[in-house]
């Protein structure tokens, strides 16, 4: 059952209605008594959802104890302040759904198991996906490493734990995902997903030229053309060029998990993904907020302007 509270902004003319998943989350999965958080327009007017899956940033005690990392570095991986900078879609007619819990924990951009056996004490069940490029990375379902390629845990874990990460966090995530895909394509006969994420500045430790080559500002990925409307992709990064910004297409990111498995635009669903540099509004390894990131905020919100409104007209067409 979805639990509704409102919250007025005082220089705000439209509400934001919050909704949370508490109910469907078992006790023993504290501190996430609200796993996600949906906020949403009083009205939706646009058929377009906004996704942040890693900007959650609540790390369990017994997380913190197994690892032996230091809290900064279990944040490497945190698309930091993601959901604040798409924070006022609302405005515009569409909701943004986001994660409390941290990618680190457990990550709702992969399959639901997707696992690196070796991370665990016991044997996994056959059904594990045990051999994606993911899992070969240390970055499954639940990561052996943070984006800096260190590892996470000092000991082993059990299978059981996690699981009970799957179906306490991952699976509430995805069932409120996919709820307000279909909410959206009922209400007006196709949905566009924009799913919202940030890149370090810099190539990561797998890539060519790591740490060397800075990164271009935006990366747009709709899995090679094959998961979102060409012409809506053209216009995301028309826009974001138009505002002075540097934009890549599919490299080095085409897209996740939520990309490829929602992006279905055959059945009306179409998903894009955004890479956005976090050089353009935080401070790496401080993890503080940018002067610059009031700019890019407004930046994004008029970029969400323009697709919850030009958004039913593409896909109509």
């Amino acid at each position: 059952m979805l639990g509704a509270v409102f919250r007025h902004g005082d220089d705000k003319p439209d509400c934001f209605l919050y909704i949370s998943m508490m109910d469907v989350v078992a006790r023993d999965s504290a501190p996430f008594t609200q796993p996600i958080e949906i906020l949403a327009p009083s009205v939706q007017s646009a058929p377009v959802v906004f996704s942040s899956p890693h900007s959650g940033r609540n790390y369990p005690a017994e997380m913190v104890a197994k690892s032996k990392l230091s809290a900064a570095d279990l944040r490497r991986s945190e698309d930091c302040y993601v959901d604040e900078l798409f924070g006022d879609v609302p405005l515009y007619g569409a909701p943004l759904l986001r994660a409390m819990f941290p990618r680190a924990y457990v990550d709702p951009n992969r399959e639901p198991f997707e696992l690196d056996p070796m991370m665990f004490e016991d044997p996994l069940p056959d059904y594990i996906n045990t051999r994606s490029p993911r899992v070969f990375a240390g970055l499954g379902t639940v990561a052996r490493v943070v984006a800096s390629g260190a590892d996470i845990y000092a000991e082993k874990l059990q299978f059981a734990d996690a699981r009970q990460r799957i179906d306490h966090l991952y699976r509430p995530y995805h069932d409120a995902l996919a709820h307000l895909i279909q909410t959206t394509k009922a209400m007006f006969g196709y949905c566009l997903l924009i799913d919202c994420h940030s890149m370090p500045s810099v190539c990561g430790p797998m890539e060519h030229n790591a740490g060397r080559r800075r990164r271009v500002d935006m990366v747009l990925g709709d899995a090679l053309g094959g998961s979102c409307a060409p012409g809506l992709t053209a216009l995301v990064e028309e826009s974001l060029r138009a505002m002075g910004y540097s934009v890549a297409r599919n490299a080095p990111y085409s897209g996740g998990y939520i990309t490829r498995h929602y992006g279905r635009p055959h059945n009306d669903v179409h998903t894009l993904q955004i890479e956005i540099n976090r050089a353009l509004y935080m401070d790496e390894e401080r993890f503080q907020r940018r002067p610059q990131m009031t700019h890019l905020k407004a930046h994004l919100s008029e970029l969400a302007e323009r697709l919850c409104g030009a958004a039913e007209k593409e896909l109509a067409a």
